[in-house]
């Protein structure tokens, strides 16, 4: 097989503010470093930032509902569907792990539905889930699989700590929390979504080893009613 050295970066992640400067090489061709690079579509940046993603995520996002626009006159639920079915799965592509937790991010994000509802002839954007619940949903379930040991998430299933004690209001299925020192690692996927998991009904948790399609609708009921009290939250941009 033979590989193309032109699609081949090297990136360094560490925190460390003086960076030693390793060079790689392929045989004799070095490997020129890079500050980010495109993983399975998703824009991974050294320093574990996703501004850069969320910005190409809204320009992507962008561009299909202008392109909607311009082939849909008539009719609200096919408008409907068509952002459902074209601009909602880029709004919502790896947000697991590139979820912000930013106001001014969000916000951006939120606008491309905004436009969305009232482009479907002013449709109460109310009667649908807001991107960061449906971002907390995927990313509620997808702890259930590092929970339950799941196949290629059993590494980060056996990090997860049982907490030292348990409140009367606490379940049984309380993962202690981990303080951090910085923002990345205290909005980390893992980290933040333990405290949304720990806010969860006891009853809830207590029948998540059913389906994982049928777990999701029973989070989405709770997240949607809910609200702030599961764990929707931002940090606002100073």
């Amino acid at each position: 097989m033979k590989i193309n050295l032109g699609k081949i970066k090297a990136v360094s992640f560490t925190e460390a503010r003086v960076k030693e400067r390793i060079r790689y090489y392929l045989g004799d061709q070095l490997i020129p470093e890079a500050s980010s690079f495109k993983y399975l579509g998703i824009i991974i940046c050294s320093n574990l930032n996703w501004a850069g993603h969320v910005n190409y995520t809204l320009q992507n996002a962008w561009k299909a509902p202008h392109f909607i626009i311009g082939i849909l006159k008539k009719g609200n639920n096919t408008k409907g569907l068509a952002f459902t079915a074209l601009v909602r799965p880029i709004l919502e592509y790896g947000a697991v792990c590139w979820d912000p937790h930013r106001e001014g991010r969000v916000s951006s994000l939120n606008r491309v539905q905004k436009r969305a509802a009232k482009f479907a002839n002013n449709i109460n954007e109310s009667v649908w889930e807001t991107l960061a619940q449906c971002r907390l949903i995927a990313r509620i379930c997808t702890l259930v699989r590092a929970y339950t040991r799941g196949l290629a998430w059993k590494a980060i299933g056996d990090r997860l700590l049982k907490p030292c004690y348990l409140n009367r209001v606490d379940h049984n299925q309380k993962i202690r929390t981990r303080s951090q020192r910085t923002d990345v690692g205290k909005y980390f996927f893992v980290n933040r979504t333990i405290k949304s998991w720990n806010r969860l009904p006891a009853g809830l948790l207590a029948s998540f080893l059913c389906k994982l399609n049928t777990f999701g609708k029973c989070v989405k009921k709770v997240v949607t009613s809910k609200g702030n009290q599961v764990g929707v939250e931002c940090k606002l941009v100073k």
